[in-house]
């Protein structure tokens, strides 16, 4: 029987393929990143074509590099770049468009006027998120309207809407499914957590023909299999989870009060709620942690726009490091006496603040600042919202205040010792660093056995999980007190305000 695993981690600047052996061990890991446009400020793009060819070609070169035949591969997973929006063509497969991709603020305008007429309370009770550019639904009507003939081509049902995940299974399969998972679904701002279908009053709402959307399926299904001429033979396709679901059941995340945050582009936190969604009054998000068997597990989610791109930012927008791993030996050489905070809103803030048109900034420069005060200040940068996340899922859920609590943290940030620790200074929690950091890959690969019956159920891979390295909290009371109402003032001098998760105590 064959017992390899193999996933497909496609997100916003590169795709991998991860194979893993029937103890979910890596095998071989291959990546390929593709280029980002950029159209005006605020305006982010993909060329779906590059998402596919990249994805062609780095599951080749693993199966290629560990020669793996595709008979002893079981199963097929993908974990995707998350409310990225495609639209195609159904009797071509072709994109009509580029995609526009989750970083996306080019329909701030038709959000504002859809809360000015006084939509959003409606649209958060039955999908659980915010009324944000961010989100699918209006990235496919400014779609519609925009791209030549697409509403009328829509309105006969000719087209296609999916999220990558979709876009790719639709390729993959030869244009036989289409079809997504329950996490993907939540993101769209059309889908009722409740009911847990797309919602035809949403659909009414934003103007988009039904006929556009996919099939919604559990994260670990039957999606289909490939066609035998893209790798030498068929691969079932049975596991398909946005990449910040994957990664929290990659980590383990089965169990109410279980959290995790991923450190990559930007930097999600995710806490487990449930089987019942909690509606946070303090502007966080409420999504589908996972749906196995047909009953959904719910979320509480922060969504931080940048956190590495914010590294990146100083790497190719001020040249004041080469790498990455510069980063850590500079944060500890800053000087600890200079107060310097960044704020990197470059395409606005994300939770609990929900500001589109917020911008970067710096604050506390003085002629004695330098490239290590800068490097100190983005590595914070990422620690200080995450602890703006927890503060918001405190005040929605409040057995997140246990003191026992502990977060689980992964993405390609994490391999930044300094900054973890200083992670863990700020929020006054433990991080557990997990020893597979592709735990993106893993969860969606995961997804994928248990449904061909390799992996074991939820509470057995909870177990079997083990830790890297665990960093525990050692900055006094007071000076994590400090530094946190500096963060806080950097914020309101950037927004103009605070969020309710962040007022003065």
């Amino acid at each position: 029987m064959p017992a390899k695993l193999l996933a497909i981690d496609q997100g916003t600047s590169s795709t991998r393929a991860i194979l893993f052996d029937e103890s979910l061990r890596v095998v071989g890991v291959e990546k390929q990143e593709f280029p980002q446009h950029y159209p005006r400020p605020g305006l982010v793009e993909h060329d779906p074509e590059d998402i596919w060819n990249s994805t062609i070609a780095v599951v080749e070169r693993v199966l290629a590099k560990t020669s793996t035949r595709t008979a002893d591969v079981a199963a097929l997973g993908i974990a995707n770049q998350r409310e990225t929006a495609i639209l195609w063509d159904r009797a071509t497969g072709k994109p009509i468009h580029n995609a526009i991709v989750w970083q996306d603020r080019r329909t701030a305008k038709q959000c504002e006027l859809l809360k000015a007429r006084g939509a959003e309370a409606e649209i958060a009770a039955r999908t659980g998120l915010t009324l944000d550019p961010y989100f699918s639904a209006t990235k496919i009507a400014w779609l519609l309207d925009h791209v030549p003939d697409a509403r009328r081509r829509a309105d006969r049902g000719e087209l296609a809407f999916g999220t990558v995940e979709s876009f790719l299974i639709w390729r993959l399969t030869g244009s036989k499914r289409h079809v997504t998972d329950a996490t993907n679904a939540s993101r769209t701002l059309l889908y009722d957590i409740h009911a847990g279908i797309f919602d035809q009053s949403l659909l009414e709402l934003f103007r988009i023909p039904a006929s556009l959307l996919p099939e919604i399926r559990d994260s670990s299904a039957d999606f289909g299999t490939t066609e035998p001429a893209l790798f030498g033979g068929p691969i079932r396709i049975a596991g398909a989870a946005g990449d910040q679901q994957a990664a929290m059941v990659g980590q383990g995340c089965f169990a109410p009060g279980m959290m995790k945050s991923t450190y990559g582009t930007g930097a999600f936190m995710l806490l487990n709620t449930g089987a019942e969604p909690i509606l946070s009054t303090n502007r966080l998000l409420t999504t589908v942690a996972y749906q196995l068997g047909g009953r959904r597990s719910y979320a509480l989610e922060g969504a931080i726009f940048v956190a590495g791109a914010a590294v990146k930012w100083l790497r190719d927008g001020l040249g004041i490091i080469s790498n990455a791993q510069e980063t850590a030996a500079l944060a500890a050489a800053a000087d600890p006496h200079q107060n310097v905070y960044c704020v990197p809103a470059f395409v606005g803030l994300g939770a609990p603040h929900w500001d589109p048109n917020a911008r970067g900034a710096v604050f506390g420069l003085t002629q004695a600042t330098g490239p290590r005060e800068l490097v100190r200040a983005v590595l914070e940068s990422v620690a200080y919202q995450t602890r703006d996340l927890l503060e918001a899922m405190r005040l929605d859920w409040p057995a997140a205040s246990d003191a026992k609590m502990v977060l689980r943290v992964d993405g390609v940030m994490v391999a930044n010792d300094w900054m973890l620790q200083f992670l863990a200074d700020i929020l006054d929690v433990v991080v557990d660093r997990p020893v597979i950091l592709e735990t993106t890959a893993l969860g969606t690969a995961y997804l994928a056995g248990l449904a061909c019956g390799i992996c074991p159920p939820p509470d057995d891979f909870v177990h079997a999980r083990a830790d890297m390295r665990r960093y525990e909290p050692c900055m006094d009371a007071q000076t994590r007190t400090d530094k946190y109402k500096g963060w806080r003032d950097a914020v309101r001098r950037t927004t103009g305000r605070v969020s309710s998760a962040s007022e003065e105590e």
